[in-house]
């Protein structure tokens, strides 16, 4: 297994000094000696994965150096515009270097919106025509694999793609949890909401904590979830999975269970539901400031206002809570 300090090492040693990209479970311990250790000119977590390959393209720019980008391979499908049409050699030629959680290897058990994911991790980059490399566990094989990786950034001026299995890092125990001030806990705000809503209601659920709590939320009220659609990948679409289904069925009320993280991955999603207006539409953004599901990296979502950006974007309507007392009276 890779210390943490000691791979961070090894990347100063290639010239990488800048990190930036979307948290990834198979990732958090390397995640959390960034967090912890750069600062936050040096470490940015993205919103999505292909805003990140963007940030490292600035640097670049900036600088002459590479940057790092860390990604779960769910990302690669965000990062592969700005790859394919910013930072190709047929573009103009940023050299990163992309470092990838593989969910989903086959004949790993996995949840199974990983599955497919993992079997086509290598083929995607071969295809995009990025050279990439099983990311060693020991240090030596490691520095031998990033010495290579370093040559093709300078001499090549391309993306080069690490990609790491599961327990390739040693354990970093974060120092600072993000979100523990807070009243009101995630699992609460959900059972409050399922208590309050219609029969005939629909949820969509996020990917993450949200969807598994609402689950069991269900489950532990003995009800049926057959108006409930869990997005248990495709993280940041759950809301305009939501509209859609509001958009056809105008008798319903739907309900969108949005995380902070999600919503600010696409956040263009919500002017397009602030310019259609759908009156039986709601969306519900559980704001706790991290990506829990991952490690709880902190997200930008507790230094911005969602409800005045909601506004902004032509909402009817929206309120920010608090504190459990005012939970039920604005529900």
């Amino acid at each position: 297994m890779l210390p943490c300090a000691e791979f961070h090492s090894l990347l100063q040693g290639i010239g990488i000094e800048f990190f930036t990209g979307v948290p990834d479970s198979l990732l958090k311990n390397f995640c959390a000696y960034l967090e912890e250790n750069l600062d936050a000119t040096a470490h940015i977590i993205a919103a999505n994965e292909g805003n990140a390959v963007a940030l490292a393209t600035g640097h670049y720019l900036a600088t002459g150096r590479p940057g790092l980008v860390y990604m779960q391979n769910s990302g690669q499908g965000n990062a592969t515009n700005p790859l394919v049409s910013l930072a190709d050699p047929e573009v103009y030629g940023v050299p990163m270097l992309l470092l990838v959680g593989w969910r989903g290897e086959p004949g790993v058990k996995d949840e199974p919106q990983h599955v497919k994911q993992g079997k086509i991790t290598h083929a995607l980059f071969d295809t995009l025509g990025i050279p990439h490399c099983l990311l060693p566990d020991t240090i030596e094989a490691a520095q031998e694999a990033l010495a290579e990786a370093g040559r093709v950034l300078r001499e090549e001026a391309r993306p080069y793609a690490l990609i790491a299995k599961a327990g390739v890092f040693t354990s970093y125990q974060r120092q600072r949890a993000v979100g523990e001030t807070l009243e009101i806990r995630r699992e609460a705000a959900i059972a409050a909401l399922c208590a309050k809503l219609g029969e005939d209601a629909v949820i969509v659920s996020t990917t993450g904590k949200i969807s598994r709590e609402l689950y069991e939320i269900r489950e532990g009220q003995d009800r049926n979830h057959s108006r409930d659609f869990l997005t248990v990948g495709s993280m940041g679409h759950a809301s305009q999975i939501a509209l859609g289904i509001a958009c056809a069925k105008t008798d319903r009320s739907v309900y969108c269970f949005d995380g902070d993280g999600a919503a600010i991955m696409h956040m263009g999603g919500m002017a397009l539901i602030g310019s259609l207006k759908p009156r039986n539409f709601k969306h519900v953004i559980l704001n706790n400031g991290a990506h829990d599901s991952v490690g709880g990296q902190p997200t930008a979502g507790l230094a911005i206002d969602l409800s005045a950006i909601a506004k902004a974007c032509g909402y009817a309507a929206a309120f920010s809570v608090e504190h459990e007392q005012e939970l039920s009276a604005t529900i």
